[in-house]
């Protein structure tokens, strides 16, 4: 269990499934996780139920997901997870989804980012952390500079959000920029963006 001010993050267990397939087959979080991707949901409990089983099995030398507890009342809210471990290359790419609306906005996503974040560079001793959104998602966007991460690059009309198109929007973190930011405290100023 990894601990902050308003969330904690911890293994997934058999009862977040229900949460889980809700969130999955919520339009407005499947809008703003994936830019409605038709591979994100709607799904059916059973199909949810194959994905979290395997889920539950994760080897995380390789990827994990955990589960987003609020602090205050235990409730769970969303997910935090990496994927694509290469600890040749120390790299990997991550996500987060807060899937209950009344927490967006609240500051929940972006301590659970951080809290992964410290988990990745502190006791997996990565070297550089990456994910990626679409350009229509400017709360994510925001998120994301002012976690330290440096806009990277751009797959230019590459997310298809109903019958508009984003760029798909590269996002990187490297160790050094991490430290830096945690000795400096939370009024460092944000990543730029690359040239």
């Amino acid at each position: 269990m990894i601990k902050g001010e308003l969330v904690r993050l911890r293994a997934p267990m058999a009862e977040d499934l229900d949460s889980y397939l809700r969130w999955r087959n919520d339009p407005e979080v499947a809008h703003w996780a994936t830019g409605g991707d038709p591979h994100f949901g709607p799904i059916t409990r059973e199909s949810m139920e194959r994905f979290h089983d395997a889920r539950l099995r994760q080897d995380p030398r390789g990827e994990a997901t955990f589960t987003v507890e609020d602090l205050a009342d235990g409730r769970v809210i969303g997910t935090a997870d990496y994927r694509d471990l290469d600890p040749f290359a120390g790299r990997a790419t991550v996500g987060v989804v807060i899937g209950e609306h009344d927490r967006w906005g609240g500051g929940y996503g972006s301590e659970a980012l951080r809290l992964l974040l410290g988990h990745l560079f502190g006791a997996c001793r990565l070297r550089r952390v990456e994910l990626e959104t679409w350009s229509g998602n400017e709360r994510a966007v925001r998120a994301f500079r002012k976690a330290g991460f440096v806009e990277e690059g751009r797959r230019r009309a590459s997310v298809r959000v109903g019958e508009e198109w984003y760029d798909g929007v590269l996002f990187g973190l490297l160790r050094e920029e991490w430290t830096a930011r945690q000795a400096a405290g939370p009024s460092a100023p944000a990543g730029g963006t690359a040239r």
